[in-house]
């Protein structure tokens, strides 16, 4: 089901969608001097150090979500996003397609790994992510993930400004975001008919909102902390990476 068959509810989905319009990361400086080949190396590297502790949070929250769920069918369906960023026996997942990124833009894998070099508001915003989506109700941290009804949209910006502007994007360097093209599609059409389906009342199409809105919060806040620590004015807090650190 696409999220254009699944308009159970096309008040809500409107509403949904403008908070992304309004709110998505898409429209942080960060991210627009990274696609317009502003950042320096360095300011790419920070920001795959401190992208990937977020990435390896993905399934750890997806797993505890799926504890909580009684119902066998929406296990089965949410299944998928853990292979998709862990992997499987037979197919590397989103997960080591960020180790190879990291690795072509000079870092050592083991490093970013590590975890080491995160900064603590990263840190502080991606845990809090975990949280909600394994201590709120399951309405909210399904409508929480429906960030990824934007994120085609600046996937394909990444992968043309990479490609155009940095000697590190190859094919095999930036195959994360080209896999997300055709994931994310697929898991967000069906969170969102969920949504839908689940938000009838008042109360919960306000749950839904609010839970949306707090995960754009939780993107938004990445990126500030990348900005105030690597571009402007350039304070990086104790513990955060140091240009130099984790190199091959």
């Amino acid at each position: 089901m696409t999220p254009s068959q699944s308009s159970a509810n096309p008040g809500l989905e409107a509403r949904l969608r403008q908070i992304g319009a309004e709110r998505y990361h898409d429209k942080h400086p960060f991210h627009h001097l990274l696609h317009s080949g502003g950042c320096s190396i360095d300011q790419v590297r920070a920001w795959v150090v401190n992208r990937w502790y977020y990435q390896s949070r993905i399934p750890m929250k997806d797993a505890a979500f799926m504890s909580r769920v009684e119902d066998s069918a929406l296990r089965r369906a949410w299944r998928s996003r853990i292979e998709d960023h862990d992997g499987t026996a037979d197919r590397a997942g989103g997960i080591m397609r960020w180790l190879k990124l990291a690795e072509g833009v000079g870092l050592d894998p083991d490093y970013v790994a590590s975890g080491r070099g995160v900064l603590p508001a990263t840190r502080f915003a991606v845990d809090a992510y975990v949280r909600y989506v394994r201590e709120e109700p399951l309405l909210a941290a399904v409508a929480s993930s429906l960030t990824e009804l934007f994120a085609p949209a600046i996937h394909e910006q990444r992968i043309a400004g990479l490609l155009k502007h940095y000697d590190f994007a190859r094919p095999e360097t930036i195959a994360y975001f080209q896999h997300r093209l055709s994931e994310a599609p697929k898991d967000v059409a069906f969170g969102l008919a969920w949504v839908l389906e689940n938000a009838r009342l008042p109360h919960e199409e306000e749950m839904a909102l609010r839970a949306l809105t707090f995960k754009t919060e939780v993107l938004w806040a990445q990126l500030d902390a990348l900005w105030g620590a690597y571009v402007e004015p350039g304070r990086i807090p104790p513990g955060g990476w140091q240009p130099g650190e984790g190199l091959l």
